[in-house]
């Protein structure tokens, strides 16, 4: 693994943007992007570059089941508001919160990442070391699936929502095998809350019960984290 470490998150999306720009040089053709409030400095360096995605398709990780695309709180609505408006993609998959047919939302995603490998996959971290919602217990060896989200991440998305009983309690997500097969995967990690999480995924052992501790078998990550969230790095 690659680390930088910043000052803070503002200066972590300056330094997201030059390896968007770099990819974006070498030809990558496919973004997979994640949602919350780690990435948001990154997409506001994006939308003032000069970067050009309209010949890029985009995936996202995940969307909440139950969640209508207009609906305020899904991932849909968030990658629009924060991102979609004001750069242009040539295609954008997102998972169908309301699928009538799971199975085959499930199946057709995958199919559709076969298709167009990621180049660059963005991710933050969970407080328990969930990637995507890829939850502690997940199988190394799934790809996308519907997934039932643990209290602590539940206690931890309530703050965008205007209750926590309002927060969905399953999602899809494409699986760890699915992220895994991105050529190359950047992590950002913001806070003293993310610190134990960043230590598990960096130096401890390759586990489950940690799911980003996967990633120390990829070839190709870099990590993007302020002082607070590498503080429990060994030197």
């Amino acid at each position: 693994m690659k680390i930088i470490i910043v000052k803070n998150k503002i200066e972590g999306g300056k330094k997201a943007l030059e390896i968007y720009r770099a990819t974006l040089k070498s030809n990558a053709r496919v973004l997979g992007f994640a949602t919350g409030s780690t990435p948001l400095t990154t997409y506001q360096e994006l939308i003032k570059s000069d970067l050009d995605f309209s010949q890029i398709i985009s995936f996202n990780l995940d969307e909440y089941v139950g969640l209508q695309a207009d609906d305020p709180q899904s991932y849909h609505h968030y990658m629009e508001e924060n991102l979609f408006k004001f750069k242009k993609f040539k295609t954008s998959f997102l998972l169908n919160g309301v699928a009538v047919d799971e199975k085959a939302e499930i199946r057709h995603y995958d199919q559709l990442l076969e298709k167009y490998p990621i180049d660059l996959q963005l991710l933050g971290i969970g407080r328990n070391g969930h990637i995507g919602f890829n939850e502690p217990g997940s199988s190394f060896n799934e790809r996308t699936h519907k997934v039932g989200l643990t209290e602590s991440t539940i206690k931890a998305n309530s703050r965008f929502f205007a209750d926590e009983v309002q927060v969905p309690r399953y999602a899809y997500s494409m699986g760890i095998k699915s992220i895994l097969a991105a050529k190359q995967i950047l992590l950002e990690a913001y806070g003293s809350s993310k610190a134990s999480a960043v230590l598990r995924m960096v130096q401890g052992p390759m586990t489950t019960a940690c799911p980003a501790s996967i990633l120390q078998t990829h070839p190709n990550v870099t990590l993007i984290l302020d002082e607070a969230a590498a503080s429990q790095l060994s030197k």
